[in-house]
């Protein structure tokens, strides 16, 4: 089986594989009420939040959609300062809502200081930011952002997206007053791809009230009148929610702060190592903990030492959009541990000595 170095789908656990192969059962059954009813504590522990955490069978694009239709009623601010900033930007454009960007250089993160001066220049109802650009391998200070946008517009929305980085970075979505937290099952979950979540505070809710074309399939009120019931306004994906089920017993036995201290240490390995051989993408301070963007500054072909790897089984990215080529990234996320990690560094080392 490849070992995955990539920022998403990373790799499922045997266990949580096998959680699949339970018997399906009616999505209107009290057995699905049962299991949601499981799995709801679980996901709120993860999550840090006492709000309803609504899980859909999408990809977390989805509910990047999802957040914006039921939580802007006049004009969003969107910080972007890589490729999924830009997509969320489009998804706003294809729904006619109105948004202004917020750009930053690719690298570079998007600060408090640029928020804070766009929100007092224009007034704005929402504000979305990538928490963790994966194609940067920047991670946003969405602490100190969320602190003072607030302090500018104590009703303002604040919507997150944290595909990446959500189950392997501590963000203490109640401490911080998030209104939209969303992700997806793919990247620090390990689980199969299929399902996303999203931690929506009660002033999401109210806002959602006031909107009257919220669309169906993402409605925060037709999720939260199911989840009464601890249901799903549609079919789920009843198997994947026994490998979440199943998936969250085992983050929750590792530990949420052990996991998050697992994630902060392969970081540094990967940009250690990286720094040494080649150079960083990512601005100093702002390094994201799952995913390292490599600057490829000794030309090699992405190609040649993809199939190098391949050899031994293991996965790598390249840039993402305009960066590919010229960047190459490192996902250690999920299930990933030092020694995996080490062993794919050594093989890229391998690569990089055939070449002298």
């Amino acid at each position: 089986m490849p070992k995955l170095f990539i920022p998403g789908p990373t790799n499922v656990a045997d266990e949580v594989l096998e959680a699949q192969t339970k018997a399906v059962i009616g999505h209107r059954s009290q057995a699905l009420a049962d299991l949601m009813g499981r799995i709801q504590p679980m996901l709120k522990q993860v999550f840090q939040t006492e709000n309803r955490i609504f899980i859909t069978a999408s990809s977390g694009s989805g509910l990047q959609e999802g957040a914006l239709r039921n939580c802007v009623a006049e004009r969003l601010l969107i910080c972007v300062c890589g490729a999924f900033g830009e997509r969320w930007h489009a998804v706003a454009l294809s729904n006619a809502i109105p948004v202004d960007r917020l750009d930053a250089t690719w690298g570079e993160p998007n600060t408090a200081e640029q928020v804070v001066a766009a929100l007092q220049r224009k007034n704005y109802d929402a504000l979305a930011i990538v928490h963790n650009e994966t194609s940067t391998g920047v991670e946003n200070p969405l602490a100190d952002i969320a602190s003072r946008a607030r302090q500018v517009n104590p009703d303002l929305m604040i919507l997150v997206d944290a595909v990446s980085s959500a189950a392997g970075v501590d963000i203490p979505v109640d401490e911080w007053d998030l209104d939209v937290l969303l992700t997806s099952s793919q990247k620090c979950f390990a689980l199969p791809p299929g399902l996303a979540f999203a931690a929506v505070s009660e002033r999401a809710l109210q806002r959602a009230e006031n909107i009257p074309y919220r669309g169906w399939y993402f409605d925060f009120l037709l999720y939260k009148r199911y989840l009464e019931r601890n249901m799903t306004p549609a079919t789920p994906a009843v198997t994947l929610l026994y490998a979440l089920e199943t998936q969250l017993g085992r983050i929750l036995e590792e530990g949420i702060r052990a996991r998050f201290e697992r994630h902060r240490e392969l970081a540094q390995l990967a940009q250690s190592w990286a720094q040494d051989r080649f150079a960083l993408f990512a601005a100093e301070g702002y390094r994201s903990k799952t995913v390292t963007t490599v600057r490829n500054t000794r030309g090699i072909d992405f190609n040649q030492l993809s199939s190098f790897l391949q050899k031994s089984d293991m996965v790598l990215a390249n840039g993402y959009g305009k960066l590919k080529g010229e960047t190459f990234r490192i996902g250690h996320m999920g299930e990933t541990t030092s020694a995996d990690l080490q062993s794919l560094l050594g093989q890229i080392d391998a690569f990089l000595a055939l070449r002298e």
